[in-house]
């Protein structure tokens, strides 16, 4: 279902935000010109752990075709300038203020071209005093206070996976879609602009509304929750760890007599109740210790699961390469063909065909050959 497949995007990117959301209007049947620096995108060197080529790069580069422009030489400028008059969407993730310093102020684009859509990701904006600041994932993580809800009781800890450019890449997709649906009825492009800080903040919600309404911080509280009971991870008899989650009474009371065994624990004066149990962790989670350390996990779960209880594997990377409900999809890379999860939405029509990944400036001369005046 190539939706977008009449759309030209031109992506002055880097590193994992911008490419984010460049790869997912690949994926859509988007045209996708990836403009790189002299030496290409420096995510192509994060590692090369993938037959010889970064992860990261791999992930969130299929389906595009690259080229290589320096935007302070001036003929590759005019050349940029030219190739956007022929472009529905840009999107640039550089440095804050370098793209206007180029020649490429999003409002100017748009004054030159009215059907152009821009997008430009930021840190923290582009305006302010952070407007500025550098803003590498972690960083941003610990600005937005992340870190402090992250972790154990002993210290903040940091989601291990590029949350911050994941979300501002996702956002940054979803308003260019939108942009699009808008440009079908008015005929007119826009500018959408999206921030790591702005899209993590976002996130933060809960957190802030606590904060905000209570007073008090939800702390950190690693595999447990700050709130509810019992809630959190529990080791099984073979040592491998069992998540549950109880949300209602009715689930409680099913724990307590097709799992502890233990019907009188329904009604106990320090677990009837939502509150009392979570004031009564301690307590409560010894129960449960005791009834998990029975069985080994996969019996456990089984009953757990027979009984109607929320429950999980704790699983580590190499449970999640043999994950029966993980799906996968496979193109090529330069040092051969990878096999990459699945980007997670589905269509009825069938599965979506995904293009190989570009070496640097593989389609430089084949671009400017189609693109020059």
């Amino acid at each position: 279902m190539p939706n977008l497949e009449h759309v030209l995007v031109v992506s002055l990117e880097q590193a994992v935000a911008a490419p984010l959301c460049s790869s997912r209007l690949s994926d859509a049947g988007a045209r996708v010109i990836k403009v790189e620096r002299d030496g290409g995108d420096f995510a192509r060197g994060y590692d090369d752990v993938v037959n010889g080529d970064s992860a990261y790069f791999v992930w969130l580069n299929r389906g595009k075709e690259s080229i290589v422009l320096n935007i302070k030489d001036s003929h590759d400028a005019i050349f940029l300038q030219c190739l956007l008059s022929k472009a529905d969407v840009f999107i640039q993730n550089l440095l804050p203020g370098a793209a206007a310093r180029s020649g490429l102020d999003s409002a100017e684009l748009r004054r030159e071209h009215p059907r152009l859509i821009t997008c430009d990701i930021s840190g923290y904006g582009d305006t302010g005093d952070y407007a500025d600041m550098k803003a590498y994932d972690l960083l941003v993580q610990a600005e937005t206070a992340l870190c402090s809800i992250t972790g154990g009781p002993e210290s903040p800890g940091r989601v291990g996976v590029s949350v911050c450019d994941i979300a501002a890449g996702l956002n940054a997709y979803s308003g260019i879609l939108e942009a699009l649906l808008n440009r079908e009825r008015t005929g007119e492009g826009v500018g959408v602009k999206v921030s790591l800080f702005g899209g993590m903040a976002d996130w933060m919600n809960v957190p802030y509304l606590y904060q905000v309404h209570t007073g008090q911080t939800l702390g950190r509280h690693g595999l447990h929750h700050p709130s509810i009971a019992p809630y959190g991870a529990f080791p099984a008899a073979d040592g491998k760890m069992v998540l549950i989650s109880i949300q209602n009474e009715r689930e409680w009371g099913r724990l307590c007599v097709e799992i502890f065994e233990r019907p009188e624990l329904e009604k106990d004066s320090r677990f009837d109740t939502p509150s009392k149990r979570g004031r009564n962790r301690a307590e409560l989670d010894e129960v449960v210790r005791t009834s998990f350390l029975r069985l080994p996990r996969e019996d456990l779960m089984s009953q757990l699961r027979k009984a109607g209880i929320a429950c999980g594997a704790l699983n580590d990377v190499e449970d999640l390469v043999r994950h029966p409900q993980l799906e996968t999809v496979r193109y090529s890379a330069a040092g051969g063909p990878i096999t990459v999860i699945a980007p997670p939405v589905q269509f009825s029509d069938g599965k979506r065909s995904y293009q190989r990944v570009p070496q640097l400036d593989e389609h430089g001369d084949a671009i400017r050959k189609e693109f020059e005046e």
